[in-house]
């Protein structure tokens, strides 16, 4: 197991290496206690799941599924997690999705747990109405209409359309 610099795009993965006879799972290094251990159960599923079933499965499958809630289960207790993310685990390990972050309840609650910087003012695209506008990466954006998990906006600037995930988080604008 590694622990790597943040990723923008994933919070950990498994790693198959047919080259390897130890496969790899990495895990961000700035995921709150709370997402470091629900990103560490994920991946150790993975690589449960290939020692059962080999590469012959699908990586988000029911096979992953079981063997990530059995994982799970014995740690959804008030010992190991606040109560407050209680709730929204065990509906989240029902069906768990392949990423933690698709689930918006999930992710807003894990949130509260992650170091802050206390003058940012980032807060969950989600959470502006349409029409505002916000800064993402330097660049200002306008709030437009969700569709599903992520959320089209439109660059002022340019007016080029985006797909930004609701659970980006930006920084609010006047």
């Amino acid at each position: 197991m590694h622990v790597k610099n943040p990723r923008s795009t994933k919070l950990g993965d498994f790693r198959y290496r047919k080259d390897r006879k130890f496969q790899t799972i990495t895990l961000n290094s700035d995921l709150n206690p709370y997402q470091f251990l629900l990103t560490y159960i994920h991946e150790l599923a993975h690589l449960r799941a290939f020692e059962r079933h080999g590469i012959h499965h699908a990586q988000h499958g029911p096979e992953w599924k079981k063997l990530f809630q059995e994982l799970m289960e014995p740690l959804l207790t008030d010992a190991i997690f606040p109560r407050d993310l209680l709730v929204p685990l065990k509906l989240h390990m029902r069906n768990p999705s392949a990423s933690s972050a698709r689930d918006l309840f999930l992710m807003k609650e894990m949130s509260k747990y992650d170091t802050k910087n206390p003058h940012s003012k980032e807060v969950f695209l989600s959470d502006l109405s349409p029409g505002n506008t916000f800064l993402l990466s330097g660049r200002k954006f306008r709030k437009g209409e969700t569709r599903r998990t992520r959320i089209l906006c439109e660059e002022v600037g340019s007016g080029k359309k985006f797909l930004v995930s609701r659970l980006a988080k930006v920084q609010a604008s006047d």
